[in-house]
């Protein structure tokens, strides 16, 4: 199993592989054909930011029996899928926070994310499985007081990921959990999944490009809550790692979440 991660060292971003609290720098592109530099350095030297920055931030509703059973939904033969917008990526550690044009509940959602590693166009189960790089956690923050699935998921900071990228994994042997000030509130397995990663990339690429570095966010199951400002939620897959964000206690304007991403 290998962990790719990417980081800030010097005001300029880097990637590389995480081993225990050491990463081995790599240049060129990690989908292709990455590099190993010789290069070794501290994890705590570094701050980490999100493992990828995807062209398209796909979401997944319905995706998993269990929720499905309870809700009385019919699994779907089909991804129900959504977009998430670019500016809605979060780095692990950093704040997110209650934009101040919207008053209502904000839920965590813990998921699976699925990093896709090479172009997928009407691709069969089978190469969308080799297309597929790796797994990281998503955490698919929902303004659930908003009727407008794009709107609801797209706000600055409504993408936490992270915090690596790992490949060699089975899926099947996963579980997600979600944890909100240490007190668990989601564990299912990914196996309870109902359309599994090689199925969501055939299919949705029957409908539109996949590139590398596109995300998939698998969906979620039971547990899904609201949180109160000045929490702090965790995201933790074995073998992935934990994707810790803080929910800042004050609300954010538009403007002021620009000029601090800036």
């Amino acid at each position: 199993m290998t962990r790719w991660i990417r980081f800030v060292e010097d005001q300029e971003e880097r990637f590389g592989t995480l081993d225990g609290s050491t990463i081995e720098l790599y240049a060129g592109d990690m989908f292709d054909r990455p590099r190993p530099s010789g290069v070794a350095i501290e994890l705590s030297a570094v701050r980490l930011v999100a493992p990828v920055q995807p062209g398209k931030f796909i979401g997944l509703w319905n995706n998993f029996r269990a929720l499905a059973d309870k809700l009385g939904l019919t699994p779907p033969t089909e991804p129900m899928c959504f977009l998430k917008a670019p500016n809605c990526l979060l780095d692990p550690e950093a704040l997110f926070h209650k934009p101040s044009s919207y008053d209502g509940r904000i839920a965590y959602e813990g998921e699976l994310g699925v990093v896709v590693g090479r172009r997928c166009k009407d691709v069969d189960e089978a190469a969308a499985e080799s297309a597929i790089f790796g797994y990281t956690c998503v955490n698919d923050l929902t303004a659930i007081d908003l009727v407008q699935w794009m709107r609801a998921k797209s706000f600055d900071g409504f993408g936490p990921v992270g915090p690596v990228i790992a490949t060699g994994l089975d899926w099947r042997d996963l579980h997600i959990r979600t944890l909100v000030d240490g007190v668990e509130r989601q564990n299912y397995p990914a196996a309870d999944m109902i359309l599994p990663p090689a199925r969501l990339v055939s299919l949705l690429s029957r409908e539109m490009t996949l590139m590398p570095g596109d995300l998939i966010a698998c969906g979620t199951s039971l547990g899904v809550k609201t949180m109160r400002p000045g929490c702090t939620v965790e995201i933790a897959i074995d073998g992935i790692g934990t994707l810790r964000n803080h929910y800042a206690a004050e609300a954010v304007s538009a403007s002021a979440a620009e000029a601090r991403a800036g």
